[in-house]
Parts: C-alpha cells; sequence; structure tokens
C-alpha cells in the first residue's frame, strides 16, 4: 500500500492535468513504478538503508499527506486554468487569499513570485503567487500538527521504546562525540536551514538565472513540482530538527534517571 500510495503521489499530476504529451507520461510512469519499488524494498526489508523514522509513525505519514496534499491542490488549481470547476473555483479562491495575504516585503511568496522573469505574463504570476500560498500553508499545517504530537501527545514514546540505528539509520552514533551533544547540534541546524530554505532557494534560483536557462514556471507540472519542493523541504527538515531535538531530550531523561538510581544504590551500599 505505501508504494502504491507513493506510486500515485508521483503519476498524480500526469493523471489529472489534460493535455500531458506521451513522451511527459511515459517518463512519469516509469519514476512511478520506481519509486514505489524502492519504497516497498524500504520497508520489507528488516535492516534500515536511508528512510528515518520508519518505526516512530505518524512521522512518515504526516510527510507524505502534507506532500500528497500539496501536489494534488497544486494540480487543481492548474487544472482550473483550462477546465474551470467549482472545487477548482473554490482551491483556486482560497489560493489566491493566502497568496495575496503573504505576499509582502521579502516574504518567501514575494521571493519566489520575483524569480520569474521580467516578461512573466500577469497570468503566470498571479498562478505561482496563489500555488505558492496553498503550499506554505500546507507545511505549516504539517509543522503545526507534528508540534502537536511531540508536545501534547509525547511523541515517539508513546508507541513504545524508540531504536535509535533502526529509525535512524543515517545517524552513527559510534561516530565520535558525546551522541546527546550530536543529535542537539544536528536538531538546530535542521531547523535552522528550515527557516532559511524558503528564503535562499528563491535567491539561489534568481542569482543562477544569469548563468544558466532558468527553470521556467510556464509548464504546470514544473510549476508544480518547484513550489512544492519549496515548501515542503523546508517544512520537511524543520520536523526531522524537531524530531531530534526530542529524541536528544529523551536520551537526556534517561541518562537523568540511570544516574539518580545509581546515586542511590550507591548511597544504599554505604
Amino acid at each position: 500500500m505505501r508504494a502504491v500510495l507513493v506510486a500515485l503521489l508521483i503519476a498524480t499530476p500526469a493523471l489529472l492535468l489534460p493535455g500531458v504529451a506521451s513522451d511527459t507520461s511515459q517518463i512519469v510512469v516509469l519514476i512511478a513504478i520506481l519509486a514505489g519499488l524502492l519504497t516497498y524494498m524500504e520497508y520489507y526489508s528488516l535492516y534500515p538503508s536511508i528512510v528515518e523514522f520508519r518505526f516512530a509513525p505518524p512521522f512518515n505519514r504526516l510527510r507524505f499527506v502534507a506532500l500528497f496534499f500539496t501536489v494534488f491542490l497544486l494540480t487543481v488549481i492548474c487544472r482550473g486554468i483550462t477546465d474551470p470547476t467549482n472545487f477548482t473555483g473554490f482551491v483556486t479562491s482560497l489560493g489566491v487569499i493566502l497568496g495575496n495575504a503573504i505576499d509582502f516585503p521579502y516574504s518567501p511568496v514575494r521571493l519566489v513570485v520575483l524569480t520569474l522573469p521580467a516578461d512573466a505574463s500577469h497570468q503566470l504570476v498571479a498562478t505561482v503567487r496563489t500555488a505558492a500560498g496553498i503550499a506554505y500553508l500546507v507545511s505549516l499545517v504539517a509543522m503545526f500538527c507534528f508540534v502537536t504530537m511531540v508536545r501534547i501527545f509525547g511523541w515517539p514514546a508513546r508507541g513504545g521504546v524508540f531504536n535509535v540505528w533502526v529509525n535512524l539509520p543515517l545517524f552513527d552514533p559510534t561516530a565520535g562525540g558525546d551522541v546527546l551533544h550530536r543529535l542537539k547540534r544536528d536538531a538546530s541546524l535542521n531547523i535552522v536551514l528550515g527557516f532559511l530554505l524558503p528564503f535562499l532557494i528563491p535567491a539561489v534560483i534568481k542569482a543562477a538565472a544569469d548563468m544558466i536557462d532558468p527553470i521556467t514556471m510556464s509548464n504546470p507540472q514544473t510549476l508544480i513540482w518547484t513550489i512544492s519542493a519549496w515548501a515542503f523541504l523546508p517544512a520537511s527538515m524543520i520536523m526531522r530538527g524537531i524530531a531530534m531535538s526530542r529524541i536528544a531530550d529523551m536520551i537526556e531523561e534517561k541518562r537523568r534517571r540511570t544516574y539518580a538510581e545509581a546515586d542511590s544504590d550507591a548511597m544504599q551500599t554505604a
């Protein structure tokens, strides 16, 4: 089921957008099959490889739902340009309200709009602003839900024992230094980068446009995946930082209890 859902996520724009070229459809199908196969192999294997927090739900489920909703809503907005319906009109109107509300000087949405070429049409500018507003809202809701799970519902302690090796396969606890210090350092780095990326990505794209051909968002699928990555990657990094900070707190609390029990036993022995 996970493999099918991942494949469906990748194929959603090609399935819903009208007038998709046959060559594009074939490439999308191939990528969807490969992504589904990798997902199946990752979750079927008994040993972890690259996917983090495999046995600490609902971390990955929340990230998947956020990305799926982002891609789906942006696809609906792009479809509404050529095939408008009541639903596409509602989503577009919501995106227009959000985009205009967030589109103030030096905001992430304004920076995304400024990456467009000077001769971009008014409709393309409005579509990018609308898509950015929707994507930013979904990422903020995902982060709020995860913070709620951590602070109120005690993720991941409520799910049982947390295995660092299984859930953080890319983190080597024997690489040197105190594990607690490294976890806190990586958590802070992820959170800081997550906050900065929505501002840095448009700046990098704008700076690189003078040296290489800029990304054109006139193609609906390019617009969907570019805006989705711009909103999802920072939110995912912030959520990862919060998760690692939570794990560091759990390890610190466990150490404190262990030291207290050792001191109590030593006093009783004395």
